[in-house]
């Protein structure tokens, strides 16, 4: 598929199509810190946001990234908070000043109505490219394995080293990072944290959250821990840390 991907710096007028009609279950945009700051991504990091446009001028996938001091004193660019201590570590090193020496990926997705075309590999190397052009060369990745949630009770511990018999990962997200580049080096097993009343999450997903103990959610990599007393349910997500040196 043909199509031409800027930076929103380069096109500011973009960052409005960039909320396109995704397949993305619902709780995942509901933790805290990535709706505190997700979208905030495009304004405060315009050069490391990735806009993929056909034909038309229509906005048909999207790559966000955020650059972080990820070398800094104390710090490991690959945390077990993964996603969401990238995302904090990003807002406070540019409020801070600190210089970044890593990217972290955090989003790529396709429209619903695009998926099947290669946009996601497209995207990706675009992101590596991009990392380059900003004279940084460590692109890593918490990423989300696209088949893992039809395994939830598989540890990702093991999920993430399968492979087929060829050496590539068995799971297609994986195996896309791996074709580019992409070496998988640690779980991230508290990668996003999304919590809620028993009300909120039959919501979100439709189930009646009546009974303690896991909850397996469609969509979901690991089960949703449910507390009736408590009137409360918590989904931790891990995902898988890939490297990617550009």
């Amino acid at each position: 598929m043909d199509v031409k991907i800027t930076t929103v710096a380069q096109r500011p007028e973009l960052a409005q199509g960039l909320l396109f009609a995704d397949t993305w279950p619902v709780f995942c945009t509901r933790g805290l810190v990535g709706g505190s700051h997700f979208g905030r991504i495009a304004e405060v990091f315009p050069d490391y946001v990735l806009a993929a446009t056909d034909g038309t001028g229509q906005v048909v996938a999207r790559g966000c990234s955020v650059p972080f001091a990820g070398r800094a004193a104390g710090r490991d660019p690959r945390p077990a908070r993964g996603y969401e201590q990238v995302l904090v570590w990003a807002f406070q090193d540019r409020r801070d000043g600190l210089a970044p020496d890593v990217v972290s990926a955090a989003d790529i997705t396709v429209r619903a109505d695009r998926l099947g075309r290669g946009l996601s590999r497209i995207m990706l190397e675009a992101m590596r490219h991009n990392t380059r052009e900003q004279g940084i060369n460590t692109l890593i990745a918490p990423v989300r394995p696209s088949a893992k949630h039809a395994e939830p009770g598989t540890p990702m511990s093991q999920y993430m080293h399968r492979t087929r018999p060829d050496g590539l990962p068995a799971d297609p997200w994986l195996r896309t990072h791996v074709r580019a580049g992409g070496v998988i080096e640690k779980p991230a097993p508290a990668s996003m944290t999304v919590s809620g009343s028993l009300a909120q999450w039959r919501e979100w997903t439709g189930l009646p959250f009546d009974a303690d103990g896991p909850v397996l959610v469609p969509g979901a990599l690991v089960p949703v821990q449910c507390s009736v007393d408590n009137d409360v349910a918590v989904y931790v997500e891990p995902n898988v840390w890939v490297r990617h040196d550009c």
